[in-house]
């Protein structure tokens, strides 16, 4: 017996309420696919080596969610097409953040790996910066989290 786990679609918190979306690795690796251009079921299941239950289950969360969405195949055969929407393509940043991450911190030094590069120039992609509002690097302990108040407290 599968136990589903508890969703978090009503929390206050914006990085909860996204992993409860995108939140698992396969969800992660079909965008990821998608922005490779990958479109077509079998070629998810291909690429992937996923299950074709745990595939079609995502697939239709991605489609709720609306990151993806299944359009007539652009060959004009009885296929379908997976698309990202906007939303899905606002996803963009997180993959490559993911992608950097990993380049930075899980491959020995001199270890080969892909690289997202620039289609116009060849390459590869700067590193991603986050930028205060005065335009300087913008560090953890530059920020804070302003939390909400709990409910009844703002009664008291």
């Amino acid at each position: 017996m599968v136990v589903k786990r508890k969703g978090v679609s009503d929390s206050p918190c914006p990085v909860a309420r996204a992993l409860d979306v995108i939140g698992d690795r396969w969800t992660l690796l079909i965008i990821r696919d998608a922005f490779d251009d990958v479109r077509r079921f079998g070629a998810f299941q291909s690429s992937l080596g996923i299950a074709r239950n745990i595939l079609t289950d995502r697939l239709r969360s991605l489609e709720e969610a609306g990151i993806l969405q299944a359009v007539p195949a652009s060959d004009g055969s009885a296929y379908q097409d997976y698309v990202l929407t906007p939303r899905g393509e606002s996803l963009f940043p997180v993959i490559v953040a993911l992608r950097q991450w990993g380049e930075g911190h899980l491959f020995a030094r001199g270890e080969a790996h892909s690289t997202l590069v620039e289609r116009a120039t060849g390459k590869p992609v700067p590193r991603l910066m986050l930028e205060g509002r005065d335009g300087k690097p913008l560090a953890p302990g530059h920020t804070y989290v302003k939390k909400l108040l709990p409910r009844n407290a703002s009664a008291q």
